[in-house]
């Protein structure tokens, strides 16, 4: 081994001393700062509210016929594919202020099991999606729905940033493929979060809005045509924060609320028809079956309202944690809920048809 001599010229020499100096006017150790509040520290309870074993109250564990499956990611809903009857479960991947251009869609089979990890989007965010014909863009899809063929996701670009708005896009995949087959952007909506598609290709999507009664104005649904501008159709009253949208055999549309248990049944004009009554508020997910059997999946309260034409709602599961805007898988006859936080689906089954 060599061993160097370095000499320090005189220049050098002064600026060390000037250094030295410098550090030792500076304070042996920096000011202190406020301690943050010791917390202790836990770990999350089993499948069940609360989910947290911190949150006061007793624990309730999650209703047993309700298995629960991961293998998914910040999953915000779900849908279900006639042709190949399988679940359809776009995975949010991470924010746009991480990463843009970072979902992708999952395929299930009935039992949970994964049948195609990524099915659209499986090439990495960046370059290898640029790169594609088409070009695949999917930052952060909310909704989701099926019609004629038609894979419909509520997606959103920007949002990169606090500065970046978002703007909400309605983008479409051709179902057979999984190809992009084009988008919507709703420039005036930073986000959708729950969409239900009409048979003429009409999406229909809710903005969730405010958590006060001073953000009434928050509160709205969208009617956005295939070709044509978006608009809106409710806004305000009867909505308190609408998250969940469906049309029923009607062709109407139906809307719950995150703050109160209302399940409104509004015409594609937005005029009230009827309001029934989940058996829990804080609703996001709900399905109508054909014989207009209507199922509610509460986020905030974990409870799944079954609402049969002229009975009152009642509960067929309870205590299913950040259950989302599921879906009705028609191969099984079961509800399937996206359980986001958790990154994991709850599949109900339902009573034979």
């Amino acid at each position: 081994m060599t061993t160097r001599i370095l000499t320090v010229g005189a220049p050098a020499l002064l600026v060390g001393v000037s250094v030295g100096a410098l550090l030792a006017q500076a304070p042996a150790t920096p000011p202190s700062l406020p301690t943050p509040p010791s917390l202790p520290y836990f770990v999350g309870n089993a499948l069940g509210l609360p989910i947290e074993p911190t949150t006061p109250g007793p624990f309730a564990p999650m209703s047993p016929q309700v298995k629960v499956y991961g293998a998914i990611y910040s999953a915000e809903s779900c849908a279900y594919d006639p042709s190949r009857n399988l679940i359809i479960v776009p995975n949010r991947g991470v924010p746009q202020n991480v990463q843009q251009n970072n979902a992708w869609v999952s395929l299930l089979n009935h039992d949970g099991s994964v049948h195609t990890a990524r099915w659209i989007g499986v090439q990495n965010a960046g370059a290898p999606r640029a790169a594609l014909t088409p070009p695949l863009v999917l930052n952060e899809p909310y909704g989701s729905d099926v019609a004629n063929g038609t894979l419909y996701l509520a997606d959103r670009d920007g949002s990169t940033s606090p500065q970046d708005k978002g703007v909400a896009v309605i983008r479409r995949f051709t179902l057979a493929t999984g190809a992009p087959a084009g988008e919507t952007r709703v420039p005036a909506v930073e986000w959708f979060n729950d969409i239900a598609v009409a048979a003429d290709g009409t999406v229909y999507g809710t903005v969730t809005g405010g958590a006060t009664d001073a953000d009434a104005a928050t509160w709205q649904v969208w009617r956005i045509p295939a070709q044509g501008e978006a608009s809106i159709v409710v806004q305000g009253a009867p909505l308190k924060r609408p998250n969940g949208i469906a049309i029923d055999g009607d062709g109407n549309l139906v809307v719950v609320n995150m703050l109160s248990p209302d399940v409104l049944t509004l015409s594609p004009a937005g005029r009230l028809l009827k309001t029934a009554q989940a058996a829990q508020a804080g609703n996001d997910g709900i399905v109508i079956l054909r014989d207009g059997t209507t199922y509610v999946s509460s986020v905030l309260n974990g409870g799944v309202s079954r609402l049969r034409p002229g009975q009152p709602a009642t509960l067929i599961a309870q205590n299913i944690p950040n259950a989302a805007s599921m879906c009705y898988d028609a191969g099984a006859h079961q509800l399937v809920i996206p359980m986001n936080a958790n990154n994991a689906l709850a599949f109900v089954p339902l009573d034979p048809k």
